[in-house]
């Protein structure tokens, strides 16, 4: 796989949790840490994606943001 993005982590799929059109995956990335990425339900079933799986996060955002109390 070749893709611009750099921010790429690699990690194991923890759970699938589908609803009406969208699923919630989410990711072990080690350390106790978990990422979370919301796709199409049509998405999950052609990639195959299921527990276990080991996946890479992709991550493109063109703005990151930080808040405090």
């Amino acid at each position: 796989m070749r893709i611009s993005a750099r921010n790429q982590i690699k990690g194991t799929v923890a759970e699938v949790k589908k609803g009406a059109t969208t699923s919630h995956v989410r990711v072990d990335i080690g350390s106790g840490q978990i990422v979370t990425s919301s796709i199409t339900n049509e998405a999950v079933d052609e990639l195959g994606i299921k527990v276990k799986d080991h996946v890479t996060v992709v991550i493109k955002a063109s703005d990151v943001m930080i808040a405090v109390n």
